[in-house]
This record gives C-alpha cells, sequence and structure tokens, in this order.
C-alpha cells in the first residue's frame, strides 16, 4: 500500500494584535506566522476500502472535536478509498502553536495526493478556512503576515532565525482568553516595516499571565535569558528568538525542572511529504 510520511509543522506568531471585535463575535487580528522545523510525525496509508482510521497520540477527541478526522470527511472523494492514519505527537495540546490547525492542514495536503483529487493550493486552502483561520497558512507552507480572523494571508520573508520554545505544564483555553473582560481590543494597527522595526507585542499576553501562573513562571524564567521572551497565540507556550543555534540551545540547557524545552529553527518552505510502496 503506498504511504505518505509528513512532518506536521508548529508555528509561533511572532506578534499578535486584537484590533477589535467584530459583530459576528470573532476578533480582528494582526499577526505573523512563523513556520517551524518541528512538529508531529503523520503517516497517511492509502486504503482500497472506504473509511478513515486514525491511530496514535490522538489525544482521546472524539471524531466530531479531532480536525485530523473532520479535514479527512471534509473532502470528496469520488473513488470511495479509504485511508489509514497514524500520528506521533509533539506538539502539545492548547500551547498556541497550532497543532490541531497543522494536523488539518497536512491531512488535507496528503489526502489530496493519495486520493489523486487534483485539488489546487487556494481550493485546499478553502477547505481548510471551514476547519479553522489558521489551517489556511499551513496549506500553503509559507511564513505569513495575517489579518481579519488570521485568514487574509500575504507571504512575508523572514530572516532566519532559531527559537527557544518553553512548554508550560498547563493547557490555555483559546476561548476563554478571548471572552476575558480585561483583554485590550483596541490595539492600533501596525505595517510591517513597523514590525521589522521592532514592533509588536501579543495582546493576549498579560491576561494569560494574569490567570495561569505556570505560565507566568515560565515566562519570567525566559524574559530573564533574553528580552525577546513572548508568548505564541493564546499561550501556554513561549518562545524566545536566537541567530545561532548555539544561542538557543545554550539558554535552553539553563531550563528549570519541570519546564519542557525545545528548540526549533523557523522553516522557509513546506516539509516535504515522503512516499513509500
Amino acid at each position: 500500500m503506498t504511504q505518505l510520511h509528513a512532518r506536521s509543522p508548529a508555528k509561533l506568531n511572532l506578534f499578535l494584535h486584537v484590533l477589535g471585535r467584530r459583530e459576528d463575535g470573532y476578533h480582528n487580528l494582526q499577526t505573523v506566522f512563523q513556520l517551524l522545523n518541528w512538529g508531529d510525525d503523520m503517516v497517511f496509508e492509502l486504503q482500497e476500502t472506504p473509511g478513515i482510521t486514525l491511530t496514535g497520540d490522538t489525544n482521546d477527541l472524539s471524531p466530531r472535536e479531532n480536525l485530523i478526522v473532520r479535514a479527512a470527511e471534509s473532502l470528496a472523494n469520488p473513488e470511495e478509498k479509504g485511508v489509514r492514519i497514524h500520528i506521533s505527537k509533539r506538539i502539545p495540546r492548547g500551547g498556541g502553536l497550532g497543532g490541531g490547525s497543522s494536523n488539518a492542514a497536512t491531512t488535507l495536503l496528503a489526502l489530496n495526493r493519495l486520493w489523486q483529487l487534483g485539488l489546487n493550493l487556494n481550493e485546499l486552502a478553502t477547505v481548510g478556512a471551514t476547519l479553522g483561520a489558521d489551517v489556511p497558512v499551513f496549506i500553503h507552507g509559507r511564513n505569513a503576515w495575517a489579518e481579519g480572523i488570521g485568514e487574509a494571508l500575504s507571504p512575508i520573508d523572514l530572516p532566519r532565525r532559531w527559537y527557544v520554545i518553553a512548554k508550560p505544564p498547563c493547557e490555555v483555553s483559546t476561548a476563554e482568553i478571548f471572552a476575558h473582560p480585561e483583554l485590550t481590543r483596541n490595539t492600533a494597527p501596525i505595517t510591517v516595516q513597523a514590525f521589522f522595526s521592532g514592533a509588536g507585542h501579543n495582546d493576549l499576553q498579560a491576561v494569560v499571565l494574569s490567570q495561569y501562573p505556570e505560565v507566568r513562571q515560565a515566562w519570567e524564567w525566559l524574559y530573564s535569558h533574553s528580552a525577546s521572551a513572548k508568548m505564541t497565540g493564546s499561550g501556554s507556550c513561549l518562545f524566545a528568538e536566537m541567530e545561532t543555534r548555539e544561542e538557543a540551545n545554550s539558554i535552553a540547557r539553563k531550563a528549570p525542572s519541570g519546564l519542557a524545552i525545545v528548540v526549533a529553527e523557523g522553516l522557509d518552505q513546506p516539509p516535504e511529504m515522503r512516499e513509500t510502496n
């Protein structure tokens, strides 16, 4: 049977501004998505009989909650072929690293190829947007400047960087943070030029630090080693940006007991899928 082996990459939000609340309840945002060379490993095995089988580290989610299953079911499959999907998770749930969205995007890309559906990236991104606002950026596989609810994407070239990523032992609810009355919702938009000049912060960070002591403790440690330390997405993970791998590893070695650390390089192109028979 044909198999596809794929890396489902994590992402960082290099900044995240909340510009205002929309009438539909969502928020207008500005952010930059930085993809990473680190993430989950997924294997897709073509089956000649219909059906979707998912094994591995699935977080015990029901099929209705699992974005991998929902992504597979969202594709029209005229040949009625099936797939067996196995996932080895590294990206923590509730960490702000985009694991679920990345898994959904990787599933769409892999099944488009395995099932020979012939959809282009824009068509896949349209399907992906129905699963989550972050899914399209993983479909296109490019670092991006994002606006709207995160779906209005423009490719952006970022300097090569290494990142120290701290993973506190907790999950953060995105819905809870966006609904919090103390969330800043009126940050003025910035330009790409301003971002490259050092502008940008995470509006959600102050709320998360006030509500989750584990995240605050991890941020204080990381900030003591790098003034670039900030939170990604709605948390709980934090990151600091370094120019070299050696600098990143030097900080990682100083991590306190109980705080999980990852050192990862930024991606500037989509990870390749490897096919085996």
